[in-house]
């Protein structure tokens, strides 16, 4: 509508102009090189316009003429960018689609057109991983990581290939290279964590969460878990040589994380034996009322040294009402009562738990009965306890420690270890990392793992409020335990702990060991099922494997065992 208006307008005043001149004709008088032109004001607007529109057009042309070369050369590089830019895009697509041939095709028509782009070199590498070519990776990286543009990329594909060689070395040195950049990526930065932290240092390792936290690279409650576990450790390592200085770091790890279970030990073991007996029971108290761990029973039972046996059991009668009903605090108590010869005190305490008993609760009924000198029966347990049901352990990506560790041994993941069922379920699958790729192969351990604890049914009244914990709600009590299966795996100990072992899933079929169907069976039970499958692979991606072994040629005759039992149902 405006446009109209402001059209309709100009043709007014021009109409106006017209019709304003042809009432004033006038005359005009040019006087020029001895000639004299006389005419009328009309004409010599006419004449001035049609030399302005002859001078534009004459102007325009030369100009034309003199910028051809560079329009010509422009030109040209628009065709080539054009044609440049679609052997970049389907030489991805190709990478993405697995097709070797077709990727190698894109990038030497991509190298003759633009060898120097970063999305050439991104397409060169990605087809080098791709046909299996490390060396060539290697190089396109390198030559990435020289330039300022592609720096980061390079250093992590540099990254990937070196932990794919095997070579922790190489991969330090280009993690600490790319965590210099003022923009520190995520994975330089908690690569170098997992790297201090796999060394046992723990000193540099709080030093580079702090420049974590600093970059943003991890949130507020993240930081404050992290550093309460690498605090932790250290207490540890500092407490037979420095203990003052142990129980310093242990109170600040209480103090960021109250429901650490490992630090709450440690604390409330160190206050007792300084005589501060009041703060070390409120941390353990603290710690739990959220997650009822044996540890803290057992740093409340020798919280005062010098205690006699009925003292630690009244000690851990007391703890264990806070949380009645618990699986651990029942334990608690058994364990005290039978070191204080309270064996009808011991017998009470796991009547609940015999039904359906761990190896623990086995353990423990095989020592009462001992004790009141039934050695039937104790042998009886014994043999429970070696098929019973595992106890909770500290577990991580598979390992079960008998104790509890900063990092995992696996993976090298920061507050790996849960206190939970080695075989209720793989939470963090064993991967292999000399596969990893860019966009899935680095782990999240920024993010703090979800807790299996087993916890109250509401939280107390003092931790009403979640704790900046990994922990973020209880959880509902234990339900009673359900039969053991006919056939666990025996344990290394009786009462459940299982120092440095790999896990296995649940039991499974017998199989011949010889057979090649097992480690790949197992490889795919541990194997996690990627939430996205991206079209296109990152540049560390090395694409689908050209060299699987086909898979055997299951028999389908049953095995004995099963026969037998089919036969047993039809008997009469």
């Amino acid at each position: 509508m405006i446009r109209v208006l402001a059209y309709l307008v100009l043709v007014a005043a021009l109409a106006f102009g017209a019709v304003w001149l042809a009432d004033r004709p006038g005359d005009v008088a040019i006087t020029w090189q001895g000639r004299h032109i006389d005419t009328s004001v009309m004409v010599l607007i006419a004449v001035v316009a049609i030399i302005a529109v002859l001078t534009t057009i004459l102007w325009s042309l030369i100009r034309f003429i003199m910028r051809s070369p560079r329009l010509l050369k422009r030109r040209r590089e628009h065709r080539r960018g054009t044609r440049g830019y679609r052997a970049v895009s389907q030489g991805l697509i190709a990478v993405g689609s697995g097709d070797i041939g077709a990727a190698k095709r894109f990038v030497d028509e991509a190298k003759r057109i633009a060898p120097h782009e970063p999305l050439t070199l991104l397409l060169s590498a990605q087809t080098a991983q791709l046909s299996g070519d490390r060396a060539a990776a290697v190089r396109t990286f390198e030559q990435m990581a020289g330039r300022e543009g592609t720096r980061l990329l390079g250093l992590h594909g540099l990254f990937i290939e070196a932990r794919r060689r095997n070579d922790p070395a190489a991969a330090l040195l280009h993690a600490e290279e790319a965590a210099k950049h003022a923009s520190v990526p995520g994975w330089a930065g908690q690569a170098v964590l997992e790297f201090r932290c796999m060394a046992s240092d723990w000193s540099g390792a709080i030093e580079r969460l702090e420049r974590n936290y600093t970059s943003g690279l991890i949130d507020k409650p993240a930081y404050r878990r992290q550093r309460a576990v690498l605090l932790t450790a250290q207490a540890l390592a500092l407490e037979e040589t420095d203990r003052d200085r142990a129980k310093a770091l242990a109170l600040e790890a209480v103090k960021l994380a109250p429901t650490l279970v490992p630090a709450a030990a440690l604390a409330g073991r160190l206050l007792g034996e300084a005589g501060e007996l009041r703060k070390a029971s409120r941390i353990i108290e603290t710690a739990w009322l959220w997650s009822p761990h044996p540890d803290l029973a057992e740093a409340s039972a020798h919280l005062r040294p010098g205690d006699s046996a009925r003292e630690r059991l009244a000690r851990i009668e007391t703890l264990a009402g806070k949380t009645p009903g618990q699986v651990e605090a029942a334990l608690a108590v058994a364990r005290a009562a039978l070191d204080a010869q309270e064996l009808a005190s011991a017998r009470a305490s796991l009547a609940p738990l015999v039904g359906a008993p761990t190896r623990r609760v086995a353990a423990l009924m095989a020592e009462l009965e001992m004790r009141e000198g039934d050695e039937g029966r104790a042998r009886e347990w014994m043999t429970r306890a070696l098929k019973a049901r595992r106890d909770p352990a500290w577990t991580a990506d598979g390992f079960v420690s008998d104790r509890w560790l900063p990092v995992s041994p696996v993976t090298g993941r920061l507050d790996a270890f849960e206190w939970k069922d080695p075989l209720a379920g793989e939470d963090h699958a064993i991967e292999d990392h000399t596969g990893a790729t860019i966009e899935a192969g680095e782990r999240n351990a920024l993010e703090p793992p979800v807790s299996s604890r087993t916890v109250l049914a509401s939280p107390p009244k003092a931790l009403a409020h979640p704790v900046n914990d990994r922990d973020e709600k209880p959880a509902e009590p234990l339900p009673p335990p359900e039969p053991a299966p006919a056939a666990s795996p025996p344990a290394s100990k009786l009462d459940g702990g299982g120092g440095g072992e790999v896990i296995e899933p649940a039991a499974r079929p017998p199989q011949d060991p010889q057979s090649p169907e097992e480690p790949r069976a197992r490889a795919e039970r541990l194997k996690p099922i990627p939430p996205v499958i991206p079209m296109v692979h990152a540049p560390d991606d090395p694409g689908p494997e050209t060299d699987v072994e086909p898979e055997p040629t299951p028999t389908t005759e049953p095995p004995a065992a099963s026969w037998s039992k089919i036969r047993q149902l039809f008997r009469p």
